[in-house]
């Protein structure tokens, strides 16, 4: 069975939601849990599903995203497993950029159809979840679908922001509707489990999760009229196909803007996490990079928070957060709520004494810093005595050093903030 099915993983769009922390880098390709790359939760859910072919489609500031694809994944030579990024490319037949997920299938489906495959199962690049997908393709193929759906029982409230579908007693998908405005939503509940209504559950949206049969995926994507699966391919197939709702009750989020990336990181310092990062069977997989163990000095207090490989943290409190590799936090400063991507590189002692005594702000976060509902994005230089408090008190802004968003600042990648700096 798994050997049948084909894994195309979209790596989306300009990730315009998820500025600053796109402006160098696709979204597939943002840290995430102190460690790991978005594009990491995809792929390691279909290996841990012991699906071991897969294509990344990407078009935007795809560098980083190819470099850690190419360090991390690699397969004996003796097996046809593989995880290749497949770039929007100008051809003859194809003048422009990607214009919509089905458009992106469809301009690699060349390289799709050199390989053998019954199945294709397409996911997003840009999700947070843990899912077998050995059941989806087992009820899907036992249903007989053409189509299936990976479907997430949501609220009234949350409805309005997904494609929400109806079913039969089947569970075959009998309507489609993007995005919903609340005043139609009375008609578009569905049956789901005890537990989802108790929750006050009561709609099924689409988690942007797809099997399509072989046949018919190459039959769809030789109309050149349709440039994505929800707003287009999935609804013109009601009614003509089979399409079965393949309904999920685990936990799941989109990581479509900072307010939903910052919450997904900072759920993961929960006593018992919605996401679990420690699960034998859910394995989460990454560069395996020669780190290190995490040191801690200087009667530094933690609590409900992360700490990456490879950190020297000498400061007086972190509080609910996550801390990302090789972070160096020095003396007297004050972590909370916040996240700290860490850093690519150490710098030696050497240049950190000639930075210090030139007044020379050395990368990571200095002394008596407080930082309060912040991301910091990789290879900051943060100068001593810095302030930063996010909080709905302030107004959204956007400068060459930092951006807010929803009252959560972060400090973008590679910038020097200096001696006193205050948000």
């Amino acid at each position: 069975m798994k050997k049948s099915t084909l894994a195309i993983i979209l790596g989306g769009g300009q990730g315009s939601r998820l500025s600053p922390l796109t402006e160098s880098r696709s979204k597939p390709a943002v840290p995430i849990a102190g460690k790991y790359r978005l594009v990491d939760i995809p792929i390691s859910n279909c290996i841990n599903s012991d699906i071991k072919r897969m294509f990344v489609l990407t078009q935007f500031n795809s560098a980083s995203l190819n470099q850690h694809i190419k360090n991390t994944y690699h397969f004996s030579h003796f097996s046809t497993a593989f995880v290749d990024i497949l770039a929007a490319e100008q051809t003859p037949d194809n003048p422009t950029w990607f214009q919509g997920t089905a458009d992106a299938v469809r301009q690699c489906m060349n390289h799709f159809l050199n390989h053998d495959f019954d199945y294709a199962l397409i996911l997003s690049g840009d999700q947070l979840y843990q899912m077998n997908f050995n059941e989806m393709i087992k009820a899907h193929q036992e249903s007989g679908a053409d189509i299936s759906i990976a479907t997430l029982p949501v609220s009234a409230k949350e409805a309005p922001e997904f494609g929400i579908l109806k079913t039969d007693s089947e569970n075959f998908i009998t309507s489609f509707i993007e995005k919903p405005k609340a005043d139609l939503l009375p008609e578009w509940t569905s049956e789901v489990s005890e537990e989802s209504k108790a929750e006050g559950k009561h709609y099924l949206a689409s988690m942007g999760i797809y099997i399509f049969n072989r046949n018919l995926l190459i039959e769809l994507m030789s109309n050149q009229e349709t440039k994505d699966f929800g707003k287009e391919i999935i609804p013109q197939a009601i009614g003509k196909q089979k399409i079965l709702s393949y309904q999920y009750e685990g936990y799941w989020t989109d990581i479509g803007n900072i307010d939903s990336f910052f919450e997904a990181n900072l759920g993961l310092t929960d006593d018992i996490p919605k996401f679990n990062l420690f699960d034998n069977s859910g394995k989460i997989y990454t560069r395996a990079r020669v780190l290190p163990p995490s040191k801690i000095t200087g009667g530094t207090t933690v609590d409900k928070s992360i700490i990456a490989e490879g950190c020297i943290i000498n400061g007086t409190k972190i509080e609910h957060s996550v801390i990302g590799i090789r972070t160096r936090i020095n003396r007297d400063s004050i972590i909370t709520n916040s996240y700290l991507m860490g850093n690519d590189y150490y710098q030696n002692l050497d240049e950190i004494s000639h930075n210090t005594y030139n007044n020379i702000t050395n990368i990571g976060i200095g002394e008596r810093c407080f930082i309060n509902n912040t991301i910091v994005d990789k290879n900051c230089k943060i100068g001593n005595d810095v302030k930063l408090n996010g909080g709905k008190h302030l107004k959204d802004a956007n400068t060459d050093l930092y951006t807010i968003k929803d009252g959560i600042i972060v400090i973008k990648k590679g910038v020097t903030l200096p001696n006193g700096f205050t948000i």
